[in-house]
């Protein structure tokens, strides 16, 4: 029973992360409302089932990796309000996880999407 008990206060621990992520990161909900367009698009176009599942994965890495990045930020500024070399290293490398996330999902994107909208428009 107490496995189970420290199971839930896990689980209700991670849905306080989520909510707080919606409610003050901006970058989170406008990934969010982005990754609906695009599962509105794919349903629109009638992507094919695995597809689908790839543009799910590359959302749920994306929202993963912007919460990723915000912790770091968080934790950054809890040890050091200062500039420092090491704090600006962390940063800069968490943002350029995002960067470099956000090029990947561009190009899953493309491959996707663009035959389908060229389809559309041809």
């Amino acid at each position: 029973m107490k496995k189970l008990r420290e199971h839930h206060i896990s689980f209700k621990n991670a849905l306080n992360g989520l909510r707080w992520s919606f409610s003050s990161q901006p970058n989170f909900a406008v990934h969010f409302i982005l990754s609906a367009f695009v599962l509105f698009l794919a349903w629109f176009l009638r992507i094919e089932t695995l597809e689908i599942l790839v543009i799910i994965m590359v959302i749920v890495f994306g929202l993963g990796a912007e919460m990723v990045n915000t912790a770091i930020e968080a934790m950054t500024d809890m040890i050091t309000r200062e500039w420092r070399q090491e704090a600006k290293i962390a940063k800069d490398v968490a943002a350029g996880m995002m960067l470099l996330y956000a090029i990947g999902a561009f190009i899953v994107g493309a491959f996707i999407f663009l035959p389908r909208l060229a389809g559309l428009i041809l």
